[in-house]
């Protein structure tokens, strides 16, 4: 076995199906981790599905998952991202000839082909804050922080990367081996950012490749509403990634 995907569901997700559809052609193993017992519509025959008793956060599902396959190249894919033909192969192809490549993901489009920029500069704690509370309405992140985002660089060849959004992306299983997997003190949000920067410290390379494409469909609920218990999630998150890494800091 090459490569295995492991997909983790919080409520039913009218994408999920696809999601899975799309996956099932690609990889050798398919494990979804169900975080609440949900019906799922139509599985793929060599489906394995995981269900937790009680609620856990995504680090901790995700883990869960990858614990349950062996191939040695895991996809971890939000339910809301349906991977178009080819895409796993592209990634996996381009990963096996960089040995230190460790987190490799692909360019995110809407379904009409818009780009969504997925490949950002590692995270200033100011311009977080920014980010996500209401400071935006009046800093305008969108603007102002177009050098995080990476807005001005739509790259058509692989480019190296700080981090990229975890909504799909293809590790590398020795490479969680070495880092000890996703970080579970983060429930939701920030666990992306922390494994990409865990895994720059240790050596290892991430890589965005626009060659390979995925269709996503982001609730962004954090980009909507405040004072939700996702922005609680957020903030949690921020505080964590501080103290886990204190020099981010100095990005002040």
């Amino acid at each position: 076995m090459t490569v295995a995907a492991v997909v983790v569901t919080h409520e039913p997700d009218p994408w999920i199906e696809r999601c899975l559809a799309s996956l099932d052609s690609q990889v050798d193993e398919l494990v979804v981790v169900r975080n609440l017992p949900l019906d799922l519509p139509a599985p793929p025959a060599n489906l394995v599905v995981l269900s937790n008793d009680r609620p856990a956060g995504l680090s901790s599902n995700v883990n869960h998952g990858i614990a349950a396959t062996s191939a040695p190249w895991v996809v971890v894919a939000n339910p809301d991202a349906v991977a178009d033909p080819g895409a796993v192969d592209m990634l996996l192809r381009f990963a096996e000839s960089h040995p230190r490549a460790g987190i490799v993901g692909p360019r995110l489009h809407t379904e009409g082909g818009e780009w969504q920029p997925s490949r950002r500069r590692f995270p200033t704690v100011s311009g977080t804050l920014v980010r996500r509370t209401p400071l935006r309405y009046l800093l305008r992140p969108q603007q102002r922080q177009r050098s995080h985002y990476l807005l001005d660089e739509e790259v058509r060849d692989a480019e190296p990367a700080d981090w990229m959004l975890g909504a799909f992306l293809l590790l590398r299983r020795s490479m969680l081996d070495e880092l000890g997997g996703f970080d579970e003190g983060f429930r939701l949000y920030g666990e992306d950012i922390d494994l990409c920067y865990r895994a720059a410290k240790a050596g290892w390379e991430r890589w965005y490749v626009p060659a390979a494409t995925v269709i996503h469909r982001s609730s962004a609920v954090t980009d909507r509403r405040f004072l939700t218990r996702h922005t609680w999630w957020h903030m949690q998150s921020i505080a964590r990634f501080v103290r886990k890494h204190p020099e981010t800091l100095r990005a002040l």
